[in-house]
């Protein structure tokens, strides 16, 4: 082999090992803040002071009126090898292990992991918009 030959086999090794490592590290770092969350919450805390120290849940569901429950991921892709080694965030379709917290009546009462399916997005799942608040825009200035 030529030096210029292995240089491309080194560079697409390197490659290859820091995008793997992403994926270590997102699966750590989830595992790593369920694992600290379980410890620092406390029942009677509400949903905006939730919000505020662990950030916006990977899914919410609505139970009722007076119900949610917001899960935050530890695994959220255990049935997609690729996904679990290089990064992605959860998506729909993925099987994984999360950290389920329940409110009620915007108040947390318990929480515990659980086994979910990411449900489809409902929408297209993009937009673009020109204009106040987003969206589209029936306003035109000239």
């Amino acid at each position: 082999m030529r030096i210029v030959e292995l240089k491309v086999l080194l560079a697409l090794a390197l490659l290859g090992a820091s995008l793997n490592a992403c994926g270590l590290a997102y699966d750590a770092s989830t595992h790593a803040r369920a694992s600290h969350m379980m410890h620092s919450l406390k029942p009677g805390q509400s949903l905006l002071d939730v919000h505020e120290n662990w950030g916006e849940p990977d899914l919410r569901q609505y139970v009722g009126r007076e119900k949610q429950i917001w899960s935050y991921a530890i695994q959220p892709n255990s049935n997609d090898v690729p996904a679990m080694l290089l990064y992605t965030s959860v998506k729909p379709g993925d099987n994984g292990s999360f950290l389920d917290l329940k409110f009620i009546d915007g108040k947390l009462v318990s929480w515990d992991k659980a086994e979910h399916t990411v449900p489809a997005k409902q929408g297209s799942g993009f937009n673009f918009g020109v204009g106040p608040g987003g969206g589209v825009s029936n306003i035109a200035h000239f």
